[in-house]
């Protein structure tokens, strides 16, 4: 364990609330993505794009330490979960209907639009809640690092979420509150599949590749699609990739 990530450990008698520890504080992160609307109407849609970029680059990264990590163990295994993963998070979206959401800056926001990107951003918050939860079973390091990296990733989408909040006539404070209310699910997956991936044995691989496949296909329908809606396809390639290489290298160079 390098000596930065060391410098970060919070360690309980009981694994299960060091867990929740990490998942608490990448949920709650979330909300300092609030705090730009403090200041004025809150930052440009240009801005809101660069935020949506930097959270998809920094969940492909993620995606990507994940795959890796099931690869190693078991590399069939792996590839079926990130299968799973994949079917599962193109379940949540389409049943419930969010795959059909319109939250683009320049859409009128209708009635559905406010309930049901919170529903959106709360099953997206569960898929990453998976990955703390399994990448804590590999070793605490790496969990402690996706936990960082996710809490980084929510300060941007608690941004753009707090602009669709905020045009529905919600305060800066009632916005930062939901966003914290959204990621609840992440703290609590994280210990179910915590809890879960020791029972499970050799199929730690596939809860790794599930983690994984279900980050790169939100990545895909949720996250990218946003950030093109609001800024450049060159800046949006730019920062996705930027982010996307820092996660990978600083996985390498500090767990």
């Amino acid at each position: 364990m390098s000596g930065v990530i060391e410098g970060l450990v919070v360690e309980t008698a009981e694994p299960v609330l060091t867990v929740l520890f990490y998942g608490a504080m990448a949920a709650g992160a979330s909300a300092l993505g609030a705090l730009p609307f403090a200041f004025g109407d809150g930052p440009r849609k240009v801005w809101i794009g660069a935020a949506y970029a930097l959270a998809s680059g920094s969940m492909l990264g993620l995606g990507y330490v994940l795959m890796s990590e099931g690869l190693k163990a078991e590399a069939m295994v792996a590839v079926l979960g990130g299968g799973l993963g994949v079917g599962y998070t193109w379940w949540f979206q389409t049943y419930p209907g969010t795959d059909r959401l319109d939250t683009s800056p320049d859409h009128e926001v209708g009635r559905d639009t406010g309930y049901k990107t919170i529903l959106q951003s709360t099953l997206h918050a569960a898929s990453e809640g998976v990955a703390i939860g399994v990448a804590m079973v590999v070793n605490l390091s790496l969990g402690i690092f996706m936990a960082l990296a996710l809490a980084v990733h929510n300060v941007g989408e608690g941004m753009a979420l707090t602009a669709v909040l905020r045009q529905r006539g919600m305060t800066v404070g009632e916005s930062a509150g939901l966003c914290v209310v959204t990621n609840v699910t992440q703290p609590l997956f994280a210990i179910v599949a915590f809890a879960l991936s020791p029972a499970l044995g050799h199929f730690l691989p596939a809860a790794l590749g599930f983690a994984a496949g279900s980050l790169v296909f939100l990545v895909l329908t949720e996250l990218a699609p946003a950030s093109y809606e609001r800024a450049s396809r060159t800046l949006v390639a730019t920062l996705m990739s930027i982010a996307a290489a820092a996660v990978v290298f600083l996985e390498h160079v500090f767990v």
